[in-house]
Order: C-alpha cells, then sequence, then structure tokens
C-alpha cells in the first residue's frame, strides 16, 4: 500500500520539479533580455547601410562631441513683444558631432537632444541626424534616429496630427506628423533625399530578444519655420 502511494506522488514530484527549473529559466531570461538587447542594438549601431551615414572610427579617435545651451520655450511661452521671428533666415551648420537641436514632442512626452552626424557615442547621448539629410531649415528631408530601448521608445505611439518641434539656436522649426511608417533597414525609400520640406523620424522595432530588421517610424510635414535672424541681405 506504501509503495503504491510513493509511485503515484512520483508524477507530482517529477511535474513540481519540471515546473520549478522551467520558472528559474524563465526568470534568468527575464534579467539578461535587457543587457541583451541593449549590446546587440550597439553592436548593429547603424541602422541603414554605411552609405546613408558618415560615421567617424571607433571609438572616440576623432570624434569631438560638442553640447550646445539651446532654448526651448515654446513659440506660445515667449511674449508677443519679444517674438520677433522671420520666414526666411541664416541657417548655423553643425560640425559633426555636435547637438543643434533639441526634438520634442509634448503628445508622447518626448524631449531629446539631437546630433549631427551619427556614432556608437552619440547615439548614447540622443536622437542622431544623417549626416546625408537636409540641415534643421533647408529644403529637403531631415532624417532623424534613436535606439528604441533609449530616447525613441514611444515613437510607435505617434499619431497623425501630433506635433513635433525642433529647437535650434538659429529658428524654431514645427511640424506635424502626416504618416506612420514601417519598413526594412534595407529600404531606403523613407530617408532619402526630398524636395519638399519633411522630418523623417524612425527607430528600430522592438522585439524581445535581438535588434530587428524592422523600422518604424513617422514622417512629418514641416508647418512653420521661425528663424531668429533674417538671411543675409533681406530686409528685416
Amino acid at each position: 500500500m506504501a509503495d503504491n502511494k510513493h509511485h503515484s506522488a512520483l508524477p507530482v514530484y517529477l511535474l513540481t520539479g519540471t515546473f520549478l527549473l522551467i520558472l528559474c529559466i524563465a526568470v534568468c531570461i527575464g534579467i539578461l533580455i535587457k543587457p541583451y538587447e541593449k549590446a546587440q542594438t550597439y553592436l548593429n549601431i547603424l541602422f541603414m547601410d554605411q552609405s546613408m551615414k558618415i560615421a567617424p572610427s571607433s571609438g572616440l579617435n576623432g570624434l569631438v562631441i560638442k553640447e550646445n545651451e539651446i532654448e526651448t520655450t515654446p513659440v506660445s511661452d515667449i511674449p508677443e513683444d519679444e517674438q520677433h521671428f522671420y520666414d526666411n533666415g541664416e541657417i548655423i551648420r553643425p560640425a559633426f558631432g555636435e547637438q543643434y537641436a533639441v526634438l520634442k514632442c509634448d503628445d508622447i512626452s518626448l524631449s531629446v537632444p539631437v546630433y549631427w552626424g551619427s556614432s556608437t557615442e552619440l547615439l548614447e547621448r540622443g536622437a542622431c541626424q544623417a549626416s546625408s539629410s537636409a540641415v534643421i531649415g533647408e529644403t529637403g528631408n531631415v532624417v532623424i534616429d534613436a535606439h528604441v530601448n533609449t530616447f525613441f521608445a514611444d515613437l510607435d505611439k505617434l499619431e497623425p496630427g501630433n506635433i513635433i518641434v525642433l529647437y535650434t539656436n538659429y529658428g524654431i522649426f514645427t511640424y506635424e506628423v502626416s504618416e506612420k511608417i514601417s519598413f526594412l533597414n534595407t529600404n531606403k525609400k523613407y530617408v532619402l533625399p526630398t524636395e519638399d520640406n519633411r522630418l523623417t523620424l524612425y527607430t528600430c522595432e522592438a522585439q524581445v530578444l535581438g535588434t530587428s530588421d524592422n523600422r518604424i517610424g513617422a514622417v512629418c510635414t514641416l508647418v512653420s519655420k521661425q528663424f531668429y535672424q533674417p538671411a543675409e541681405g533681406a530686409n528685416p
């Protein structure tokens, strides 16, 4: 009788032990996911191929990172008698590795510094703008990306109609999200130069392990350019 009870309890012991083992493995995987994801993201640092961005040599060799203080007061909060803006103005072209803008979107509580060019070090500090794209304020496609597990974690929450503002030391540039996009990393459709004024934001599609080949983001239409100084030779 005792032997029968022992044999009937054996499957229970085995199932309990198996369950506990699976639970321990699941917990360990959960703990390691984030570090692994971050490491993989940095190993696959270029979202597009090498021709889309100009990155300096590995490490800090030749890279000088410059931080700038940039005013980010919304136009609506600036007294009317201090609002001296111009539709056309002087653009201050940034140096590689220079922070020359702050990107803000109140709709998704996003505020991130924008650096000109891309490298591992710069992507750790903020969003990066492809140096093959138009400088903010120029006619063309302003292409900006950042890591999905850091600064652009909520980029997928953008919806058409959301407002994006780029603050620089030479002006304020406002865009409206017109289209959410999804594309493969080999598809350059959304990052190529354009003849219209647009802002393209993108990041990797989030996944549990590794880095996805899919990119998600938004295309934004220019709403207004507000330069602090008039263009050279223009009447104030």
